[in-house]
């Protein structure tokens, strides 16, 4: 088996020019975008949602970590060879609460704290769902999702928000719903139609995992519970038509420092390299029994994709060799990326009748954020898209979009350095197309230079040919995290 490499350094990036994308974006705007390089494809129809920390401080108090930050989405909507752009908040509890105080009142997952030390945080256990994560369009819903509350329901033209979703009363006050939602092109339960597949998750000394399906017009047609002992920090997970497979990373966690009011609960996670990560393989049925199937010791946030042939699971994951934390920084604009664990993707076969799994690495490169053809989730694929590092070796900002041939190894870059910086790339199918990679590949930026955003779209055959359109937006995004493209759905600014 192979082992995950130690961290080593990279220099290919200004940290200056890195540090400007996380500038807090107060403003909401809405207009047609009218600078654009190159000719968007007549053929591309829909919008492009993304979700994302918009506030990096709260009246002027920094958040320790963007994760903290309170969630903006940002709307492209694209037809005719037109695009018009939209960004809101979400008018969460807590963010309108903190704007009419003036000041933070709550304490952030990830270290962020309410002013006045310890004595003012300590045995504050309240948790402000900040919508930051995802946002998701299904059963006609516009959702913005945290994954340890309830997602807030937004109007997909405006993006007004609307309130609190209990999915139609599938969710108890509080109920977590995960951020990474997957979507099964074709499931038994819902006619051979898309199947929305989500999970929440309690944990402690043991866990309790809850499994929900819903079909295109959001209704719940299964749900089940399972328990796994220990506690589990799991953020994302993966489906094939029969399985759902999490890995439950070898961390502990240590609530004294989160209790007395000097740490975020994030930052009280314990990794421990002596423990496997463990795969656990829940059976979609709801009744067949869980496996549990040791592996490399290593720290998973997100997933790429699973399959099954021959008899066998496969995985592929954004691995890491630790818990990347900040290493002792005072935040995260001064991280020492040296320092810091790169993801790489690896693929884990997962022998379910001997209980067994080998591991190979598919990546070296530093990689975060993979996306696909969304008919290929949970079947055999070829073609990945990910944003990775410019350099091949070392950690570093995403500042490129690969293309990967997993039969082939191939690799195809385009990279926007040295002074753009990339994020998590949408795999968008061509209206009609029959070729697993046809269609395009759009990419949210941010560019140093001009010290505003841009979203590139790429022809996604061929990556190396660079942007066959590059809209330029006369102001910046923060940098985001996850989001997805709806096809035919489309507003005016």
């Amino acid at each position: 088996m192979q082992t995950l490499p130690s961290p080593s350094a990279s220099t290919d990036f200004d940290m200056d020019d890195w540090r400007s994308g996380y500038r807090s974006q107060p403003n909401e705007y809405a207009y047609e975008i009218e600078d654009i390089d190159g000719k968007i494809p007549a053929e591309l129809e829909g919008t492009l949602f993304r979700n994302g920390p918009g506030l990096l401080d709260i009246a002027g108090h920094p958040v320790h970590h963007p994760f903290d930050g309170d969630g903006m989405i940002t709307a492209i909507s694209i037809s005719e060879g037109r695009a018009f752009f939209r960004n809101r908040f979400v008018r969460t509890e807590g963010y309108i609460k903190e704007k009419a105080a003036g000041k933070p009142l709550y304490r952030g997952v990830f270290g962020t704290q309410k002013p006045g030390g310890p004595l003012a945080n300590a045995f504050d256990l309240r948790l402000k769902n900040i919508a930051n994560t995802n946002v998701l369009y299904w059963g006609d819903k516009l959702l913005a999702l945290w994954e340890a509350a309830e997602p807030h329901r937004l109007d997909p033209q405006t993006l007004e928000t609307l309130g609190l979703d209990d999915l139609d009363g599938v969710l108890k006050s509080g109920g977590a719903f995960s951020a990474h939602p997957r979507i099964d092109p074709s499931c038994d339960r819902t006619k051979n139609q898309p199947c929305l597949v989500n999970f929440g998750v309690k944990t402690g000394l043991s866990s309790t995992i809850t499994l929900y399906e819903f079909d295109p017009k959001g209704r719940l047609v299964h749900t089940h519970q399972r328990n796994i002992p220990g506690f589990a920090f799991l953020h994302d997970f993966a489906i094939t038509p029969n399985y759902c497979i999490f890995f439950q990373n070898p961390v502990g966690f240590n609530p004294v420092p989160y209790l007395a009011g000097v740490k975020g609960a994030a930052e009280c996670i314990q990794f421990n390299a002596k423990q496997p990560t463990r795969a656990i393989v829940i059976p979609r049925d709801g009744t067949s029994p869980i496996q549990t199937i040791d592996l490399q010791p290593c720290f998973v946030f997100h997933h790429a994709n699973a399959f099954e042939a021959d008899g066998k699971l496969y995985l592929d994951s954004i691995c890491y060799q630790e818990f990347p934390d900040l290493k002792g920084a005072e935040n995260y604009l001064e991280a020492d990326f040296s320092r810091i664990p790169e993801g790489q993707l690896w693929r884990f076969e997962l022998d379910l009748a001997t209980e067994t799994s080998q591991a190979k690495c598919l990546i070296e490169r530093g990689c975060e954020f993979p996306d696909l053809n969304p008919q290929h989730v949970g079947r055999p694929y070829r073609y990945l898209y990910i944003g990775v590092a410019h350099r091949p070796q070392g950690n570093a900002p995403l500042q490129a979009v690969m293309k990967h041939d997993l039969t082939t190894g191939q690799e195809e870059i385009w990279s926007f350095a040295p002074r753009g910086f990339a994020g998590e790339p949408v795999f968008v199918p061509r209206p009609q197309g029959t070729a697993e990679d046809d269609g395009w590949v759009l990419g949210l930026f941010y560019n140093a230079e001009r010290r505003c955003s841009e979203l590139a779209i790429l022809d996604a055959q061929h990556i190396t040919q660079g942007p066959i359109a590059t809209l330029k937006l006369p102001h910046h995004i923060p940098y985001g995290l996850h989001g997805h493209f709806m096809q035919n759905l489309v507003f005016n600014a």
